[in-house]
């Protein structure tokens, strides 16, 4: 197997090691890296394909779940693949794991299985209560290849939900987030028919999560991603929040990345030393 998720090495080590020049990025770098070591003690790399901002946070998601959130509890959460493809013809577009060509109801069965095996997994992991059994049970799920590709393939069909629900709710003059206009302002998904061809059906294959599909992602999983963007270091975007506006009872996960395309995971909290 390969590990999706590397062993904890200390911040400032892995900093010197990839950073070593006197060029103004490895300068800003090492910056960044030592502000992020005030808080955090070790970075655990994350495997670089093309899922990894996925693979990033949903491992932080689970590394501290302590519960099932409620939108993973409800009856129409496995119904959902049901319900969107009897409504949207297009969606039986939708490319699962790189095979192409399926039947409408095996599409639908076949993410109805994965959306079954998040509330699964998200449940088991939740209920283990000592930190190093739940850490060991995270890390075995995320060395099982199958498993874990079938969790980002649920991750996608809920962002395209979520794409859907904004959507609707701007065309009937709902209040909507601003970054959903945005998403729907680019030119290659101008509606979630397109975003679904254009950008989530190329996650994990030819592609990473761009900017604004963060957003969604957190809106999808109702938790407020924290981002440390080493290169803005010393500036506003130096900490970014998905949302940037994040409702107060969304728990919050911290990711780590040099370039806003490749994430990693810091790890242990630093303890507030009492003077």
């Amino acid at each position: 197997y390969k590990l999706s998720i590397a062993p904890e090495m200390d911040i400032m080590e892995y900093c010197r090691k990839e950073w070593r020049g006197n060029t103004p990025v490895a300068k800003t770098m090492r910056k960044g890296y030592e502000a992020v070591a005030q808080k955090f003690a070790s970075i655990r790399r994350v495997r670089g394909d093309n899922y990894c901002a996925l693979r990033a946070t949903l491992f932080q998601a689970l590394s501290q779940a302590t519960q099932l959130p409620n939108w993973l509890q409800s009856e129409e959460f496995t119904m959902l693949p049901e319900s969107l493809l009897s409504k949207y013809d297009w969606i039986k577009q939708w490319q699962l794991k790189e095979k192409l060509g399926r039947k409408m109801g095996e599409i639908t069965e076949e993410i109805k299985e994965y959306l079954i095996l998040l509330r699964k997994k998200w449940k088991n992991i939740s209920e283990i209560k000592g930190p190093i059994e739940k850490q060991e049970a995270c890390d075995k799920l995320f060395k099982n290849e199958d498993e874990e590709y079938s969790l980002y393939e649920a991750l996608k069909f809920l962002m395209l939900n979520t794409a859907i629900e904004l959507y609707n709710d701007d065309k009937n003059g709902r209040r909507v987030p601003v970054f959903s206009w945005l998403l729907f302002a680019r030119d290659t998904s101008s509606n979630p028919c397109q975003l679904m061809h254009n950008h989530l059906n190329h996650i994990g294959h030819s592609g990473g999560l761009e900017q604004v599909e963060m957003f969604l992602l957190a809106y999808a999983l109702q938790y407020t991603i924290q981002v440390y963007r080493l290169y803005k270091h010393s500036t506003d975007e130096f900490i970014t929040l998905y949302p940037n506006d994040p409702e107060e009872d969304w728990p919050v996960v911290t990711l780590i990345t040099e370039d806003d395309r490749h994430y990693n995971i810091p790890v242990g909290m630093c303890q507030e030393t009492m003077l």
